[in-house]
């Protein structure tokens, strides 16, 4: 395990935006014109290319980018035996005519659906992957996952087929051994940094979302408990030196968020009863509320604020994001305190509306602010 401690002061959430060719090889991927092994391939070169570009940031966790999925959650979920997943495209065409910068209104993202008993793959889902991207790189290499919550929250008990699951506790219990297994299978070949994406904790700050869980026949005020209940069950038998964070946010897609609202109604759950090493945490604008919910963060843990925004490309000044430090040490000590961009650069391979030169001077910004606010720890 590395000597400092992750999450590291300067951090990344860890997709980016897809290199042209590769999209172009997925598209043909899809086609049939060319074979999964060819298009593995295209995939290798790249992320070799975007680890070395990482590596000249400065960054110490290095990702895939998530160079081999088509969106952050889809393709992992749909991995798991016993899940598809509808896609619904009436909610990209919403999102499309959202101003860029806006909230996108009744968003309905595509949705997990349990159709079988939940089984993990036969030789893991991200197995292949982490040993690829361990041996391309020489610092920390960090595996997202989205969080088991995502099998849940978008169509709670009407998502899980009843004559398959007629007790949810069942459903529950197989739902986080998945998890568990994945990770334990991650932890035996050497991965020692793995983050949990979970935007369900973060919607559930949100008013409109929050009556949303209600028509589902779900109790809002109670799913942080359960979600907490899930993520501590799949981590538990995680090896001593594993550091695991979580990363909340409200949406992050063609540079357009899908909630909005601050931590309070979840703050003192999340940061008191999972049991994790750190939080990401969306901080880029005002959708996310203010830093008051920090004074839940209980001793011990690591906060990532994500106050470089991955939506635009424009460079943050540094006095700008030292200030908005400041203003976080109001409510929790600096020494938890990280820094990062509030998502990542593409949380599917359509990705932000910003350059790839402009996406790597933010993980530059990041690592040089940390330098100058906390030395070289």
């Amino acid at each position: 395990m590395p000597a400092k401690k992750m999450p590291f002061r300067a951090d990344q959430v860890g997709s980016l935006l897809r290199p042209a060719e590769l999209m172009a090889a997925r598209a043909k991927k899809a086609k049939g014109e060319i074979t999964p092994a060819q298009l593995r391939e295209v995939e290798d070169h790249h992320i070799e290319i975007a680890v070395k570009k990482q590596e000249a940031t400065g960054i110490q966790a290095i990702t895939d980018g998530d160079f081999r999925r088509t969106s952050w959650s889809g393709d992992f979920l749909t991995s798991i035996g016993g899940v598809i997943q509808e896609s619904i495209p009436t909610g990209h065409q919403q999102q499309e005519v959202t101003p860029v910068g806006g909230v996108v209104k009744n968003w309905q993202p595509p949705t997990p659906k349990t159709v079988g008993k939940l089984q993990w793959p036969k030789g893991g889902i991200q197995h292949r992957d982490f040993d690829f991207l361990k041996d391309a790189t020489m610092r920390t290499p960090k595996v997202m996952v989205p969080s088991p919550s995502m099998l849940h929250f978008r169509g709670g008990r009407g998502g899980v087929d009843a004559s398959i699951y007629p007790d949810m506790e069942t459903f529950f219990a197989d739902l986080t051994a998945v998890w568990r297994n994945e990770i334990m299978d991650l932890a035996a070949i050497g991965c020692r940094y793995l983050q949990l994406d979970d935007t369900n904790l973060a919607y559930l700050c949100d008013p409109l979302l929050r009556d949303r869980v209600k028509g589902l026949g779900e109790d809002p005020d109670k799913l942080p408990h359960l979600y907490a209940r899930f993520i501590n069950d799949a981590i538990k038998d995680r090896p001593a030196d594993m550091a695991i964070t979580v990363h909340m946010c409200r949406g992050n897609s063609l540079s357009r968020g899908h909630a909005q609202g601050g931590y309070e109604p979840v703050a003192e759950a999340m940061f008191n009863e999972l049991k994790i090493d750190g939080f990401f945490l969306e901080y880029d604008d005002a959708r996310s509320g203010d830093f008051r919910p920090l004074r839940f963060v209980p001793k011990g843990k690591r906060i990532v604020l994500g106050i470089i925004t991955s939506k635009f490309g424009e460079l943050e000044k540094k006095d700008d994001l030292k200030r908005r430090l400041d203003e976080a040490a109001k409510f929790m000590p600096m020494d938890q305190m990280c820094i990062s961009a509030q998502c990542g650069f593409a949380s599917h391979t359509g990705g932000n509306l910003l350059t790839e030169d402009q996406q790597y001077a933010k993980l530059r910004l990041a690592v040089e602010v940390a330098e100058e606010v906390w030395g070289n720890n």
